[in-house]
Order: structure tokens, then C-alpha cells, then sequence
């Protein structure tokens, strides 16, 4: 059963915090560092200990010290301010990282992640990157999206092969991006729409770049498409386009095209599963 939530008016003003969206259910990292969620809680998602949904904020028991937050499909993940990264809900596929199939209610530590700055939850794969520009991941793998050069899900993190040297990351349904510091952007996972920007529709297991993009200062991706913003403030995307979802005619793209929307800028705050970058205002 798909919840849909109405929310008139959540009063977030005077804590306002990080906000993370996953599928169908909200994340809130407030300024004292603790989380509150909120949403459709089959799976536990929410993480307040039990799988009832919720149509306001709760709060998460046990975590305080939160720096950010990330919601995939089903489950949700929290960074630390000390590094660790910690997960809960749906875990059929491994993706909260714990070394277990058990879907948990309440949150607990991935296993074997240290100083990581910054996380991101596809569907049903968990991102984390570390301060050295390597990219860490687990959970489903099907299409290749933890990009170790295999097809194998994961129950704990793997590192990406070949990638250093990023600066930010994005989960999709089957796929995953990251952005080097260098501006160029690295895909991998699965390909059906193109949404890897290759030119092809071949599913990857390994990173590959996307084929003439430079300068890039901003990644976005859900469901099968991305969206980037370059630093001379043009959007660019790729991938599933049934809706127009691209900025442009109603099929697919296998590589980047500008979005007839014009310039953009980077969002202030997570968006989670929906979007990461915002129009020009």
C-alpha cells in the first residue's frame, strides 16, 4: 500500500535543521545533532521502534550527535559527527550494512565505516564516502551498483573500485554517481534508460565517466535519470525521461543534455530521494 502524506504544517522553523526525504517517509537532523522522522513505516524506516506509520515527526531513540541523514526505499541511514554511519528499516538486500538479512526497527552501526563526511541511500544500496575520496558500498547489487566489479549484493561495505579523489555521491534505483573534485562526473550500476550517460544502455559493475562533462559543482539522481550543475550555472541531465522529467522531449537521454530550465544553483538543505539541486530563484 503506497501512503500518501499531506503535511500542512510542520513547525521546523525554530529547529530547522537537515531534511532528507526517502521514498515515503522523511528524515529531520535538527540543530542539537538528534533525528526525527516521519512517514510510511512498513519496514521500520522511521526507526522509532516499531512499524507504525507516522503522520508527524517522532523522535529516533539513541542517536544524538547527527550530522546528516539519508532515505533510501525502505530504510534510512544517519552520519555522526564522529564518522560512524548508522541504518535501519527494510534489509532484505543487505543495505543496512550491519552483516545480517534483519530488518531493524531501531538504528544500528554500520559495520566497519570510520570517518566518513558524507552518505547517500539509492533504493536499496547505501553510499558512504570517506575523507580521502573513496566511495564505500552495500546492499543490493543486481545491476552492478556497488560498483566492485561484481553482481554480488553486499551485507557490509564494499569499496568502489577505482574511484578516488570524489567530493560527493547519489543513489538511484539501480545505479549510483559520484563527482570528482576535478569536475568530472563517474557512474556506474545499472543502464536501461541510459541513466548512466555512456552512451550506451549497458549495465557497469565499474565506474565509468560520463562521456563531455566538465566543471561540474553539483550531482543529483533519483529513480533512473540525474541532473548536475555546472559552475557556469547551466543544469544538465540524463537518463529516464517518460514524464519530461529532463527538461526536454519526452524520451530517454544515454547522455547529458542542457535543460531548457536554464541556470541553476546548488540546495542548502538534503532532498533526499526527490532532488538535490533547485531552479534558479
Amino acid at each position: 500500500m503506497l501512503l500518501m502524506l499531506v503535511l500542512a504544517a510542520i513547525s521546523v522553523q525554530a529547529q530547522a535543521g537537515y531534511l532528507a526525504a526517502g521514498r515515503f517517509h522523511e528524515l529531520w537532523v535538527k540543530d542539537d545533532g538528534t533525528l526525527a522522522a516521519w512517514g510510511y513505516n512498513a519496514a521500520g524506516q522511521v526507526g522509532d521502534g516499531s512499524y507504525i506509520d507516522r503522520s508527524f515527526p517522532v523522535p529516533i531513540p539513541g542517536l544524538t550527535g547527527v550530522r546528516a541523514a539519508a532515505g533510501g526505499l525502505f530504510h534510512s541511514l544517519a552520519l555522526k559527527t564522529d564518522g560512524t554511519v548508522w541504518a535501519w528499516g527494510a534489509n532484505g538486500n543487505g543495505q543496512i550494512g550491519d552483516g545480517t538479512n534483519y530488518w531493524r526497527v531501531l538504528p544500528v552501526r554500520v559495520s566497519g565505516l570510520t570517518g566518513v563526511t558524507k552518505i547517500s541511500a539509492g533504493s536499496d544500496h547505501s553510499l558512504a564516502l570517506k575523507p580521502d575520496g573513496t566511495v564505500w558500498a552495500w546492499g543490493r547489487n543486481d545491476s552492478g551498483q556497488l560498483g566492485d566489479g561484481t553482481t554480488t549484493g553486499r551485507i557490509v561495505p564494499v569499496r568502489v573500485i577505482g574511484l578516488t579523489g570524489v567530493v560527493a555521491i547519489a543513489g538511484g534505483t539501480t545505479h549510483s554517481i559520484a563527482l570528482k573534485g576535478d569536475g568530472t562526473v563517474w557512474t556506474w550500476g545499472g543502464n536501461v534508460t541510459g541513466q548512466l550517460g555512456d552512451g550506451t544502455t549497458t549495465a557497469r559493475s565499474l565506474p565509468v565517466q560520463v562521456a563531455g562533462l566538465t566543471g561540474v559543482v553539483g550531482i543529483s539522481t533519483t529513480y533512473d535519470h540525474n541532473v548536475i550543475l555546472k559552475a557556469d550555472g547551466s543544469v544538465w541531465s540524463w537518463g529516464y525521461n517518460e514524464f519530461g522529467q529532463l527538461g526536454g522531449r519526452h524520451h530517454d537521454f544515454a547522455q547529458p543534455a542542457g535543460s531548457r530550465h536554464g541556470r541553476g544553483r546548488r540546495c542548502t538543505s538534503g532532498c533526499g530521494w526527490v532532488r538535490q539541486l533547485c531552479p534558479q530563484t
